[in-house]
């Protein structure tokens, strides 16, 4: 099972150390933070994948530091816990921060670790829905330059908005083409 890094903000040590304990049966590699900067150095560094943000922090609260997260690294799924909280709090850092969960001090171990697997499946999701809108986008640029230098050979339509329609082309028919390109290009 692959390991995700996920990342736990807090000035209080005994809180990082009660949060990483909830994980240790978790395939995460975690890491820690007592502050802002220091998480920010965190992410640079690392491929985190889920941040945990106490609110009440010196110099910079967890709403301003998951609304910089959210800025800086907008795939990192963030979730806010504290123990002060107040319902301006709690919508302040959900608007700021664009939040995905948000826990009460003290937390429940079972559902902080079920937010956490959630929001590294979440990551997870994402990432790969953009490698494969990545390769449809690579796809589509081929299909011109294919139909440029070779004019009708992809029968290209277009939508309204000049999107490339396909329509639903025969397997043997999409091999000859194939057989046909590698004849052209291997030659």
């Amino acid at each position: 099972m692959e390991t995700s890094n996920i990342l736990i903000v807090d000035d209080e040590q005994s809180v990082i150390g009660a949060l990483k304990r909830s994980f240790l049966d978790d395939p995460y590699k975690v890491y820690s933070a007592i502050n802002a900067v220091e998480g920010i150095e965190h992410l640079s560094a690392n491929d985190i994948k889920v941040v945990i943000s106490d609110e009440m922090m010196p110099g910079m609260s967890g709403s301003d530091f998951l609304a910089k997260v959210r800025n800086c690294f907008p795939n990192v799924v963030r979730i806010m816990l504290t123990g002060h909280a107040s319902l301006d709090a709690a919508i302040k850092a959900i608007n700021r921060g664009e939040i995905y969960r948000f826990f009460m001090k003290p937390w429940n171990d079972l559902e902080l670790r079920f937010a956490v697997k959630s929001a590294v499946e979440k990551f997870d999701l994402e990432r790969e829905n953009q490698r494969l809108l990545d390769i449809v986008r690579r796809q589509a640029l081929n299909l011109i330059l294919i139909e440029k230098e070779f004019p009708g050979i992809t029968q290209l339509e277009y939508d309204e908005k000049g999107r490339i329609i396909i329509q639903d082309v025969p397997d043997g028919e999409i091999a000859q083409i194939v057989a046909e390109l590698e004849r052209e290009y291997s030659a």
